[in-house]
């Protein structure tokens, strides 16, 4: 198959190069949105057939054949349906002829230079992109938006993090002399303003905020005000070394209490998908208001006993943290094992003190040798005057393959 996709603005007669009006005149079947079609119907031919691009793809998709030619918004490359077309027909001949994309539009209006702009799309897609941007305290920010991802919206997720230092430069039915429009405001000006779609926006940070890199615990709120029920700043920072999250792409805090792992996991390795889960009601205040705090949205948090909890749905993780396990320590690690990715990780933390009746360190021991994995050597740590700590860990057994 062969597809020519033209990338157009949202002018109500946009121009078309002589090369691509031959290529239209010569044309039987086209594609295109909604909004597409009404751009260009003056130039397309008598009988020509127009499929439309509706959800669910595949039914369009089955739709083509041939030869094919696709208008598209901006530059079809650009989280655009060329990429589609590549992904659903590898073998599919394209011939492009882009246009500027909506973000490059604003940035010229706005006389911006954007070559080191981080771009992030949300049009269909959930917060991590934008999220990830932010904790890495990214500059110039460009936000492809939708219906739901509105530059207010996003304001307002902005504020509630406390990522408070940007401007936002909004443009409106770019390419349209009639109804185009830039607006710059801030971020709470807004929250309080609607804009016309399709919209895009350029967030430019004049005032980032500091990143920490193990966050002291007293900056905390903290569980009935008690320092014990925290993982210390060293500790927690060794316990995600132990975790390899670098490496890693989900990880399952379970026991997060105060949330001090899962956030300070989201501040440094904001490509991770966090899962948090905890059986005491009140620490879901603690974990927004200490995620809030600290600027590290995104984690998704469950209250209740972790072994009742439906876990089918959640993406399986391949690093896991236990902070807490009421003495159910093997029955958490075997309903973890049911889900665990390949080469995945779980970590715990085991405190030596008189005071402690159930040794975690033989419960570990135990639940390793019962569910078949694959132990590491401990590390012993010692801070201030605190009892010694035990950082354990055990991954999951490579299968060993022979010729």
């Amino acid at each position: 198959m062969k597809f020519y996709v033209i990338g157009i603005n949202d002018a109500p007669r946009p121009y078309l190069p002589p090369e691509v009006i031959s290529i239209i005149c010569k044309g039987r079947i086209f594609s295109g949105g909604k909004r597409h079609y009404k751009l260009v119907a003056p130039y397309l031919p008598e009988g020509s057939k127009w499929i439309e691009i509706t959800m669910p793809l595949d039914a369009v998709f089955e739709q083509y054949h041939d030869e094919v030619i696709v208008f598209a918004s901006g530059d079809p490359l650009f989280f655009g349906f060329a990429n589609t077309i590549k992904r659903k027909i590898p073998d599919a001949e394209i011939v492009l002829f882009p246009s500027f994309n909506s973000l490059q539009i604003l940035a010229h209006r706005l006389v911006m230079p954007y070559h080191n702009m981080r771009v992030v799309s949300l049009t269909g897609r959930p917060w991590p992109g934008l999220d990830r941007a932010l904790i890495e305290r990214s500059g110039i920010i460009g936000v492809l938006t939708d219906h739901e991802h509105t530059p207010a919206a996003i304001a307002r997720r902005m504020l509630d993090y406390g990522y408070n230092g940007y401007e936002m430069h909004v443009g409106e039915h770019l390419g349209n002399p009639k109804e185009e429009r830039i607006t710059t405001c801030t971020l709470e000006e807004a929250t309080k303003q609607e804009f016309d779609y399709p919209n895009c926006l350029i967030l430019v940070g004049n005032d980032p905020r500091p990143r920490y890199f193990g966050i002291p615990e007293s900056e905390f709120d903290l569980l009935n005000g008690r320092e014990k029920m925290i993982t210390k700043s060293p500790i927690r920072l060794l316990t995600m070394q132990a975790l390899e999250l670098p490496q890693k792409s989900v990880l399952w805090d379970i026991g997060f209490c105060t949330g001090s792992v899962s956030i300070e996991a989201r501040l440094q390795f904001p490509h991770l998908h966090v899962e948090a889960f905890e059986a005491r009601p009140e620490c879901e205040t603690l974990m927004l208001e200490n995620s809030r705090r600290f600027g590290a949205p995104g984690i998704s948090y469950h209250i209740g006993d972790f072994l009742d909890a439906d876990i089918s749905s959640l993406p399986r993780p391949d690093a896991v943290f236990i902070g807490g396990h009421s003495g159910h320590l093997k029955e958490i690690m075997a309903k973890v094992k049911t889900v665990m990715a390949d080469d995945g990780c779980i970590v715990m933390n085991s405190v030596t003190s008189p005071m402690v009746h159930t040794d975690s360190h033989q419960l570990f021991n135990e639940a390793c040798a019962e569910l078949g994995l694959q132990q590491e050597p401990a590390t012993r740590i010692i801070l201030n005057d605190n009892n010694p700590i035990e950082i354990l860990k055990c991954k999951t057994k490579t299968k060993n393959f022979t010729n």
